[in-house]
C-alpha cells in the first residue's frame, strides 16, 4: 500500500532552503485575506512598474514555473529526472492576442516539441488552442454565428497553426496534450481535436483531449468521442482533470440564464472522475489516459484498476500527471513505487506568466485544504529533518 504521507519520499529532492521557501509561500496562501491582498499588490506594483520582478521570480515563480525560457527550463527538467519524473513543458504566456503572437506562440511550441525530441524525459507537449486564435473568434464559431469573410480567414490559419503544431509531435513522436478551456468555446476545441485525431491516431496516440470532470457532460462527452474513434478507426487520448473554470462557469450561467454545467457537488465530480479513469482503464487499448489529479483517491483507485486489468506499472497507455509546485507527495511516491509520472512544468517570462502564477495562487487559496495540505506536509518534513 502505497503511503502518500511520507514527506521523506516527497520532498527527497528539496534542500531545507528550498524547503523554507515552500513553508512561507504556502503559510501565506493558506490565509485567504493575506493571500488576496499579495495578489492585488503584485499586481499594482508591476502596473506603476515597480521593480519587483526579482521577488516574483525568488518565490512564487521558482514554485510553480521551470524557467524563463526552454534553455532556462533545461535544468528542472533535470532535476525531475533524477527522481524518475518526466516533464511536460507548458508554455504558459496568457492574454495576448494578434496574428503576430499567435504565429510566435505556434512557433515556441514547436521548439518545445523539438527540445522534447532530444529527450525521454519529456514525452509530451502541451498547448491551449486560445493561444493561436482569439477568444471571441471560437466563441462566435461555437454559437452558430456566421463567420465573416476575414474571420473565416483567421479561423483557417488558426487550423492551420493546430496542424502544424499536431504534425510536429507525430514527427518526433511525441505526445500532445490539449488543454481544456470555458464550456463556451469547448464544443469548438472538441471538434478540432477529433479532427487531429481522426488524422494522427489511427495506429498509435499522440494527440489527447481533456475532460473537465466537474462538468456534467465530461463523462457523456468521453464515451462519445470513444464511439466516434471506434466508428472512424482512431484512437483516443484522453486526459482526466476535475477543472479550472468553476466561478466563472457558474456566473456566466446565471447572467446568460441557462442551466449550470458544473456538478452540483465536489461529491459528484469526484464519482464522474473515478467513473471516467474506470471507463478508460476498461477501454484502455482504444483509451490512452493520463490521470492528471491532485486528489490522492482517484490516484489510489487508478493503481487498483490498473493491477485489476493487468496493466503494468510502467505500460505508456496510462501516465499520472500533477503540476509543478504542488502535489509532491503525489508525484514522487507514485514514481518511487514504478509509475508513469509527469509533472505540468510551465515556462515563459516572469511578466508573461503572471496571469498563470496568480490563477495558481488563487486556486491553492480557494481549494479546500489545498494549501493546508501543501502547508502541513512541508511542516513535517522540516520537523522530521530537524529530529535527525
Amino acid at each position: 500500500m502505497m503511503n502518500f504521507d511520507d514527506t521523506q519520499v516527497a520532498f527527497a529532492d528539496k534542500s531545507n532552503f528550498d524547503l523554507k521557501r515552500m513553508y512561507f509561500l504556502f503559510l501565506s496562501m493558506n490565509n485567504p485575506i493575506i493571500a488576496k491582498i499579495g495578489i492585488w499588490m503584485t499586481v499594482f506594483a508591476l502596473k506603476i512598474h515597480l521593480p519587483i520582478k526579482w521577488m516574483i521570480k525568488k518565490t512564487i515563480f521558482t514554485q510553480f514555473c521551470g524557467g524563463e525560457s526552454l534553455k532556462d527550463s533545461q535544468g528542472t527538467v533535470e532535476k525531475l529526472a533524477e527522481s524518475h519524473i518526466r516533464t511536460i513543458l507548458d508554455y504558459s504566456v496568457e492574454g495576448e492576442e494578434s496574428e503576430q503572437v499567435f504565429d510566435a506562440n505556434r512557433d515556441e511550441i514547436i521548439r518545445s516539441l523539438e527540445m522534447a525530441a532530444t529527450t525521454e524525459n519529456i514525452p509530451t507537449g502541451v498547448m491551449k488552442l486560445t493561444g493561436f486564435t482569439a477568444f471571441s473568434l471560437l466563441a462566435r464559431k461555437q454559437s452558430g454565428v456566421a463567420l465573416s469573410p476575414s474571420e473565416e480567414k483567421r479561423y483557417a490559419k488558426f487550423l492551420e497553426r493546430v496542424d502544424q503544431i499536431c504534425a510536429k509531435a507525430v514527427e518526433v513522436k511525441k505526445h500532445l496534450f490539449i488543454d481544456a478551456e470555458e464550456s463556451w468555446i469547448q464544443d469548438v476545441i472538441d471538434a478540432v481535436v477529433y479532427d487531429m485525431m481522426m488524422k494522427y491516431n489511427q495506429e498509435k496516440v499522440y494527440i489527447f483531449n481533456t475532460y473537465q470532470m466537474y462538468r456534467t457532460a465530461s463523462l457523456s462527452n468521453l464515451k462519445k468521442a470513444h464511439q466516434l474513434g471506434l466508428d472512424n478507426g482512431f484512437l483516443i487520448g484522453a486526459k482526466l482533470v476535475r477543472g479550472a473554470y468553476m466561478e466563472k462557469e457558474r456566473d456566466r450561467a446565471e447572467e446568460k440564464g441557462y442551466p449550470d454545467p458544473i456538478q452540483l457537488t465536489k461529491a459528484a465530480s469526484d464519482a464522474d472522475y473515478d467513473a471516467a479513469v474506470a471507463y478508460c482503464i476498461e477501454y484502455i487499448d482504444d483509451i490512452h489516459l493520463c490521470v492528471g489529479t491532485h486528489n490522492e483517491n482517484s490516484c489510489k483507485i487508478t493503481t487498483e484498476l490498473m493491477e485489476k486489468h493487468g496493466i503494468s506499472k510502467t505500460d505508456h497507455k496510462v501516465y499520472f500527471a500533477q503540476l509543478y509546485g504542488m502535489s509532491d507527495n503525489l508525484s514522487y511516491t507514485l514514481a518511487n513505487e514504478g509509475y508513469n509520472v509527469a509533472k505540468y512544468v510551465p515556462y515563459g517570462p516572469v511578466a508573461k506568466v503572471l496571469p498563470y502564477l496568480m490563477r495558481r495562487a488563487e486556486e491553492n487559496t480557494s481549494i479546500a485544504g489545498q494549501s493546508s495540505r501543501e502547508f502541513l506536509l512541508v511542516k513535517k518534513e522540516i520537523v522530521r529533518r530537524r529530529r535527525l
